[in-house]
């Protein structure tokens, strides 16, 4: 910057750490906003979407070259350099060539019409070298290379390879010393930072560098923690559908006994609850989402119901429902009653000679909804649910339970009141969401 008139080399060392902050600055404004988030580590994205993502680049940063004319001695407003590289390595060559082009209007305006051109071929390179490049490079890049020098030494002694983030380094090192090359050997048509002591031009060569470094560490740290939260949903719902999985066969397992049971003594009602099993299946194979409405809930257990009905006949199992029909809309876990109340039945009335009966109830209590399964069996006594499954007793309500708990947390209430010989009550509160509310 020698062509501005009072530029000295104590104010372009200044320049230098303010840019460091400047570029820091940005890149974690950028980082906080949610559309560019997206945007920004998409695994694919439209013309138009990347048109998007350029704009959070351009808009700011062009306005950053512009108030380098406007405000004296604040050249490290314009970072325009380091976003051409960063936009080439991260974008692709066009982008970075259009981002270079935009950034350079406002030096246009002001009479440096190499900025232009140099913005554009600058662009192209550090595509180029974006496409050269692992994305894991990109991302891990440093200029601090002298931290793993010794290691970069001895591993290319052994077997000699292209070190990517050195020529990465080295290339973005002597860009720089290009761009200031240019700036010297024509004066007004090309803004550089240009010193007078060598050391310190040599430390404005290792600036660019070091602030694009700066970038991609505050946007790999986003990203690193982008994928640690992606892999903990992806955890929880192999989770969910572990606890699935564990249902399914025990339920299957108990109906297949049942129809085994009735298939040689009386064919007709065997075929009613095949034909019944088979709608269960089919319910269960298909892709469904986690949440379902009460509505279809209670219609999955409806053919579950049936089939036990038929098993245990009508004046041994007796099935009533008080649901209140502003409930049925809200959402609920996929196959949540048919556990409890097979265990109800397994459990709590199997035992007794004379049957019982099994109650479904279900009402709004401000945002949240109540759903019980009661039945009047022979009950489970005061032990806990931990305990009553080295019996077999418990394991649908203990499933039911971890899958509330990976749902909804602390959100959940999960509840099981069993008096001996009276029967057991088994509440669910949780929050009342309609289809439009997740």
């Amino acid at each position: 910057m020698r062509y501005i008139e009072g530029v000295t080399d104590n104010l372009i060392l200044i320049t230098l750490l303010v840019k460091l902050g400047v570029v820091a600055s940005v890149a974690s404004v950028l980082a906080r906003v949610v559309t560019f988030r997206r945007l920004f580590f998409a695994e694919r994205r439209t013309h138009r979407q990347t048109l998007e993502l350029l704009a959070f680049f351009l808009v700011p940063l062009t306005l950053g070259v512009f108030v380098r004319f406007r405000v004296p001695n604040f050249q490290a407003a314009d970072i325009s350099f380091e976003t051409v590289l960063l936009l080439g390595l991260l974008l692709g060559p066009w982008w970075a060539m259009l981002g270079g082009a935009v950034l350079s209007v406002p030096a246009m305006f002001h009479h440096e019409y190499l900025s232009l051109p140099f913005n554009v071929l600058l662009g192209l390179g550090a595509g180029v070298l974006g496409r050269f490049a692992k994305d894991d490079e990109i991302w891990s890049f440093t200029p601090f290379i002298d931290l793993s020098l010794y290691r970069w030494i001895r591993r290319n002694l052994r077997k000699p390879r292209i070190d990517r983030q050195f020529l990465m380094l080295f290339l973005m090192v002597a860009a720089e010393a290009c761009h200031s090359w240019l700036a010297r050997a024509f004066p007004h048509r090309l803004f550089a930072l240009l010193a007078t002591q060598w050391w310190l031009q040599v430390l404005v060569w290792l600036s660019a560098p070091i602030d694009v470094g700066i970038a991609l560490k505050v946007w790999n740290a986003l990203r690193i923690e982008m994928k640690l939260e992606e892999q903990k949903r992806l955890l929880l719902e192999a989770r969910l559908d572990a606890l699935q999985r564990q249902i399914n066969p025990h339920f299957l397992f108990n109906t297949l006994n049942a129809i085994a049971s009735l298939v040689r003594m009386k064919p007709e009602l065997a075929r009613e609850m095949t034909v019944k099993l088979a709608n269960i299946l089919r319910a269960l194979l298909k892709d469904h989402d986690t949440y379902v409405p009460l509505r279809d809930e209670l219609s999955f257990t409806d053919d579950y119901l049936d089939i036990e009905v038929v098993r245990f006949g009508s004046e041994k199992l007796k099935v009533e429902k008080e649901i209140d029909p502003r409930t049925l809309e809200v959402l609920v876990p996929s196959i949540l009653l048919q556990p409890l109340i097979e265990n109800s039945i397994k459990h709590g009335l199997e035992p007794r000679l004379n049957g019982g009966t099994v109650t479904l109830r279900s009402r709004l209590e401000g945002d949240r909804v109540l759903i019980e399964v009661a039945d009047d069996g022979v009950g489970m006594g005061n032990r806990p649910i931990s305990s009553l499954q080295r019996t077999g007793a418990g394991i649908g309500m203990k499933n039911v339970q971890e899958r509330l708990e990976v749902l909804y947390g602390a959100q959940a209430r999960f509840e099981v009141v069993s008096n001996p010989g009276r029967g057991t009550l088994v509440s669910i509160e949780i929050p009342a969401n309609l289809p439009d509310a997740l």
